[in-house]
């Protein structure tokens, strides 16, 4: 009777059921090999169909690669990398994902198997078999290193309790406040706030106040927020700033006698209107017939900075200043930037120059580095250089169009030898006293800019040049290089076929200086054309980023094979690594520690990358609210973004950007054609695609998500 009743029972049993049932059982048995008729004896697979039931499963699981058949009929758990560490992402609609440690495919997350990780923290996680058509899944089983526990947002008060409603991408909950933890803060307020724990049952984190920036549409308030959501500091620490103090401005006779005195020589700086942190100077005189001594003056930050104190610690931390739309927020304290270090017309300075014997035609005859003392007789701005340029009128006019002379030599022999020519227009915006945007311009580079960024590359180049460059079998020392690498087959693959569309062609093969010139003819092609913006916005997309490193393989962009960066030590830390390095090598110094120096470069790299971010987030910031008093009003643009979710538009008028949600093509069910860019309806086949000029109404100004929405006109 027995028999007949387990009969019944096994023909029952479902084949996810049994599938569990032998996931388990291998998971229990991780190193053992497994015959059938072992697995068929344990898990009681008595009838025919539950036999071929499980050979199906089996068959499946191979598949997968959950188990291998280590011999005919003999099978073991694949346990490679049923844990694994890595990063885990979080996404405010659930679908997280795990990246794993020295690369692979991303593993979905659900929600529930996260453990309330957080966005960037390095995790563990246990690995599910992959299910056929199923992507591969994972569980966070151990939270090894957080990323980033605050978050920035608005507070909302309750009676009893808070929270803070980010805005983060990343989150798709509030962050719970109890009351004593609120710092003052009230409903409508800008706050920092720092995740102190998230309960495994609980639906929020619980977090705490750390600082109250100030009401939410104030505009420095809305900075601050910027900055605090990169992780960037808002305030100068006084400590820093009170040493800065101490700083005596006195330069001593003796450390004059032991620099190069280039007082009576002609020196001025070209800066913007705006500046007031004077990097660098030029000076010029004449040596003889055909031969002229420019020299690059550049701050010397380093002689009043010294190594390891507290104000170097605190610029190697920052590693750049943050240029906001209304703000900077300075690398060093306001004295050194400012009044210190900065070459400021009519006042002594010192300074460490580079300085060259050069033709007219741009030929470098010698150069030398040498610690100098200035005195800048006239402050330019670039307006007035440029009118300078343009009249042939003005105060020192033959110094500065000498140098226009020789600049522009310097930058035709760069294009030739393979430079690339990417002259991008910033958009600026004119700000009233409290921070209101009123009119947007655009701001281009024209000659006087042109003249100023020639002489600086050819100091970077000469710098690295000097110390990278020596004798075949022997070790350049240790210095932090500007890096640029080939771009991306694939990527310039990517770009032929997208700008063959418009009608243009590149080279994607050949000499490195044959695939340059090629994008050079492209840009030169696009000038003027509605499509220009565009293609040289993905033209750059294709290029690599340029970083900083130790190890050089030159600057593909600019065709130099040695590139630093030396001329802005008020505003870049690398600028200060080189001067104290070149320093230290000029008096015979030993090389210092690669692996320091490298760590040291990839901060940078990095902090430059989020000052961009937080610049980018402020711009946009800006174009919302300049916007959000233009709602319903039209205009004309051009598509440059098309994504699953909707389409991207610039206006051509003001270069702000906003998007058409997906929802709003109501026309038609539209589908993301990735390869080509664009989105196709089903029905009528109507295409929309990057680069197609379009006429939209401005429909919202999301000023929290810093989003502008627009409808089709």
């Amino acid at each position: 009777m027995a028999k007949k009743k387990e009969k019944k029972a096994g023909k029952r049993m479902k084949k996810k059921e049994l599938a569990n049932t032998l996931m388990d059982f291998f998971h229990t048995k991780q190193e053992e090999i497994i015959s059938l008729k072992y697995l068929f004896a344990e898990l009681h697979l008595t009838t025919h169909p539950l036999k071929m039931l499980c050979m199906d499963i089996l068959a499946d699981m191979l598949a997968d690669d959950y188990i291998t058949e280590v011999d005919k009929g003999k099978y073991k758990l694949n346990n490679h990398g049923i844990e694994m560490i890595g990063t885990f992402q979080r996404k405010s609609n659930g679908k997280n994902s795990f990246i794993p440690e020295g690369g692979g495919d991303p593993i979905f997350i659900a929600e529930r198997n996260s453990a309330h990780a957080m966005n960037n923290d390095k995790v563990k996680i246990a690995f599910f078999a992959k299910r056929k058509h199923h992507d591969a899944e994972g569980e966070v089983t151990e939270i090894l290193e957080r990323a980033n526990d605050t978050f920035v947002g608005t507070l909302e008060v309750e009676k009893s309790y808070a929270f803070l409603v980010t805005e983060n991408r990343t989150l798709a909950n509030d962050i719970f406040i109890p009351k004593d933890k609120l710092k003052g803060g009230k409903t409508g307020d800008k706050a920092v706030v720092k995740v102190v724990e998230w309960p495994d049952k609980a639906k929020n984190p619980i977090g705490q106040v750390l600082d109250i920036l100030g009401k939410a549409g104030d505009n420095t308030t809305e900075m601050h927020a910027i900055l605090a959501e990169f992780g960037l500091p808002y305030v100068y620490p006084q400590a820093v700033e009170k040493a800065a103090d101490k700083i005596p401005a006195e330069i001593t006779a003796e450390e004059l006698a032991k620099r190069e005195d280039f007082r009576k020589v002609t020196t001025f700086t070209i800066d913007p209107k705006d500046a007031k942190d004077f990097d660098d100077a030029l000076s010029i005189r004449k040596l003889k017939d055909n031969l002229w001594e420019v020299g690059v003056h550049i701050a010397d930050v380093t002689y009043y900075v010294k190594e390891g104190g507290i104000i170097d610690k605190e610029a190697e931390k920052r590693a750049t200043s943050v240029y906001l739309v209304d703000r900077t927020i300075p690398m060093l304290p306001e004295r050194l930037c400012n009044f210190l270090c900065s070459l400021r017309p009519h006042e002594e300075k010192l300074a460490f120059s580079v300085i060259f014997d050069i033709t007219e035609k741009g030929e470098v005859k010698n150069s030398r580095i040498v610690h100098t003392v200035i005195y800048s007789d006239r402050r330019f701005t670039y307006e007035e250089a440029q009118q300078i340029i343009e009249t042939k009128e003005g105060d020192f006019k033959e110094e500065v169009l000498m140098m226009d002379t020789i600049a522009k030599a310097l930058r035709e022999k760069r294009f030739a030898a393979g430079a690339i020519n990417f002259d991008r227009y910033e958009v600026k915006f004119e700000i009233d006293e409290k921070g209101k945007p009123i009119s947007v311009y655009f701001k281009e580079s024209k000659d006087a800019n042109k003249l100023v960024e020639e002489f600086m590359l050819l100091a970077n180049k000469t710098v690295a040049e000097k110390i990278g460059r020596v004798p075949k079998g022997k070790k350049a020392k240790v210095l932090p290089y500007r890096i640029h690498d080939l771009p991306d087959p694939e990527k310039l693959d990517n770009l032929n076929q997208f700008i063959a569309r418009f009608g243009y062609k590149l080279r994607t093969s050949g000499t490195k200086t044959d695939i340059s010139k090629s994008i050079n003819h492209l840009l030169d092609d696009i000038q003027g054309k509605k499509e220009e913006n565009l293609i040289e916005t993905v033209s750059i997309r294709a290029m690599q980023k340029a970083r900083y490193s130790t190890h050089n393989i030159g600057h593909y962009g600019l065709a130099f094979d040695y590139y630093t960066h030396f001329t802005s030590p008020i505003r870049r830390f690398p600028d200060m690594m080189v001067h104290r390095l070149v320093t230290k090598y000029l008096d015979g110094g030993r090389s210092v520690s690669e692996s320091k120096y490298e760590d040291l470069c990839d901060h940078s790299s990095n902090m430059e990358q989020i000052a961009a971010n937080a610049e980018r987030a402020s711009i946009k910031y800006k174009q919302v609210e300049f916007m959000s008093e233009r709602v319903g009003q039209i205009y004309d643009g051009v598509i440059s973004g098309v994504t699953e979710w909707g389409l991207y538009v610039e206006l051509n008028e003001n270069k702000c950007e906003g998007m058409i949600p997906m929802r709003d093509l109501d026309d038609d069910y539209y589908e993301f054609d990735e390869k080509n860019y664009c989105l196709r309806g089903r029905r009528k086949n109507h295409t929309y695609s990057l680069g197609d000029a379009i006429t939209v109404k401005v429909a919202r100004a999301n000023l929290e998500k810093k989003q502008l929405d627009f409808a089709l006109a």
